[in-house]
């Protein structure tokens, strides 16, 4: 699924995809959505998809936080 913002066309992530990016449980990640840790968009049927640039942004701010962690 893609998401047309502005002239943009924009992958929309599920919670699943999400999750195995993440290496956690689909419904963390819908937790995640619900406490605004990470925006969400949902679909007239009532689902949550995530923008995939977003979800890459985190990814790599929670891996650089991991690795200097040390």
């Amino acid at each position: 699924m893609t998401a047309t913002i502005g002239h943009v066309s924009e992958r929309l992530l599920t919670p699943g995809e999400v999750a195995a990016l993440f290496r956690v449980d689909p419904k963390t990640v819908t937790r995640w959505a619900t406490a605004g840790r990470i925006g969400s968009i949902r679909t007239p049927g009532g689902h949550r998809r995530f923008r995939e640039s977003e979800v890459k942004t985190l990814l790599a701010e929670l891996t650089t936080e991991a690795s200097h962690g040390d």
